[in-house]
């Protein structure tokens, strides 16, 4: 079978947030998803401020191609987990470096959209946007390992506010 090459062009980036990348604590970090305004008007937005939260297909920029391996291998690097394939994890390290996120929706600016708890890097290239509905939620009980579980606790987790000194 042959297959197609497929090329994208990105309707936007995203703009501030983390500019590094970090495993966890992605819990309320601010960015903008700017479109691209020679591509689009503000209509292209019209009703989005509606939703409260969207579905985002960026691309894994910063990913070297050449780093990317299909051969299963332990999630995060975390030497003492087994090893999974790369459909079975949602580490960067993919076949065609795509990630999906979904956020919250704080505000609609023209093209200019503010979001919080994006995980891509500010400057990654946004190859689609949608509003989030709930009846494209699981209709049935979720499953995963328990190591994902483990793996995931820290990753949208609010950070902790240092206590005050007592006294």
């Amino acid at each position: 079978m042959t297959w197609d090459l497929v090329s994208l062009r990105p309707v936007g980036r995203v703009v501030g947030g983390r500019g590094e990348m970090v495993e966890d604590d992605w819990h309320d970090v601010r960015a903008v998803i700017r479109l691209d305004e020679e591509s689009f008007t503000s209509s292209a937005v019209l009703g989005l401020e509606h939703f409260s939260h969207l579905e985002v297909v960026f691309l894994f920029d910063r990913i070297d191609s050449a780093a990317v391996h299909s051969e299963p291998r332990p999630p995060r690097g975390k030497p003492g987990a087994a090893p999974v394939g790369v459909f079975a994890h949602r580490g960067p390290y993919r076949p065609n470096r795509l990630g999906v996120s979904r956020c919250r929706l704080l505000a609609v600016d023209g093209l200019n959209l503010s979001v919080a708890d994006l995980d891509a890097l500010s400057g990654s290239p946004v190859l689609d946007v949608k509003p989030y509905l709930v009846e494209f939620g699981p209709r049935h009980p979720v499953a995963q390992p328990a190591w994902a579980t483990e793996l995931m606790s820290r990753y949208y987790r609010a950070p902790r506010r240092p206590s005050s000194p007592s006294g």
